[in-house]
């Protein structure tokens, strides 16, 4: 299997986690994690599919300077890069505020706008190689 399929096929796996339904005991933020891992691996996946090897970051907005260097990035892409914040510091108890419902949906919004979009371009260039 290509490399790149290995990183999309995880990034779907991550979001779905992100979509399972929260119940009680659950945190949102642990489904933001799986939100920003998904845009992440999708994003890596894309950049492998270049042949560009991804540097190991969680930073989405320094995937999205690389992707930049390959190709035109919807504003609507460009949005994930607030997703970072919740590649650490959400993920364990700390000093920060409980992520409300509207900000989990947000965050699975552009999680999935991100694997779309990841998809469509790899896609186009497929196409164009043939």
């Amino acid at each position: 299997m290509n490399q790149y399929i290995e990183w999309i096929n995880r990034a779907k796996s991550d979001y779905k986690f992100a979509s399972v339904t929260i119940e009680e005991g659950m945190y949102y933020e642990d489904s933001c994690f799986h939100s920003q891992q998904a845009v992440e691996k999708a994003f890596k996946g894309l950049l492998i599919y270049h042949g560009v090897e991804p540097t190991f970051t969680h930073d989405i907005g320094y995937l999205l300077l690389e992707i930049e260097k390959l190709m035109e990035i919807d504003e609507s892409i460009k949005l994930s890069k607030h997703l970072t914040k919740y590649a650490v510091r959400t993920r364990y108890p700390g000093p920060y505020e409980d992520v409300p419902i509207e900000e989990y949906k947000k965050a699975l919004e552009i999680a999935k706008n991100c694997l779309d979009w990841v998809e469509k371009k790899i896609e186009e260039a497929i196409k164009c190689q043939i």
